[in-house]
């Protein structure tokens, strides 16, 4: 059973959401219920759009990375790798989490990216590296200290690209 719109809920009404401002399914985007239970496409159709968006913005990731493996090198080409493989992992995020705000999608792509630079310390990485090329793409093999600032260089440039994106979405919505 729903409470009224002047009520507080503590427990989530269901999959999605709960009551709060703004009357049942109200509150921030992220707390609305689920499209199934407000009868409504337009949540299930912006969750679709921000996958596809996520989905093409990870494949320009991988492109861009290559790009730069093949025609630049040095310390350009290692920090650029640094900072695309935390636009990834923000990517990624977003793909599996489409409601997610910016920031939280940006942090989590840098926690997990420095996670991957820590785990570098134990030496599995760089075993499971000498066995195959993805688990050296995925993991790296060594740790090196200046890619944690590069991964947050690129936790903050998907987060400002999401933030704007996000922003754009929203201003023509409301025009």
């Amino acid at each position: 059973m729903r409470k009224k719109p002047t009520e507080t809920a503590s427990i989530p009404d269901g999959p999605g959401g709960s009551d709060g401002p703004g009357g049942p399914g109200g509150g921030s985007p992220a707390c609305r219920p689920s499209a199934s239970f407000r009868g409504s496409s337009s949540v299930r159709g912006s969750g679709l759009r921000v996958r596809a968006l996520a989905g093409c913005a990870a494949l320009l990731t991988v492109a861009a990375g290559l790009a730069v493996r093949a025609g630049a090198d040095g310390a350009f080409a290692k920090y650029a790798g640094s900072a695309l493989y935390t636009v990834l992992l923000c990517a990624l995020v977003a793909f599996c989490a489409p409601r997610a705000r910016p920031l939280a999608v940006a942090g989590t792509g840098l926690a997990l990216s420095w996670a991957v630079e820590f785990f570098q310390l134990t030496g599995v990485p760089a075993g499971l590296s000498e066995r195959s090329a993805v688990a050296r793409l995925v993991l790296g093999s060594t740790f090196n200290g200046p890619d944690l600032f590069w991964y947050a260089v690129g936790a903050a440039v998907a987060w400002a690209v999401h933030a704007g994106v996000r922003r754009g979405a929203r201003l023509r919505t409301v025009a």
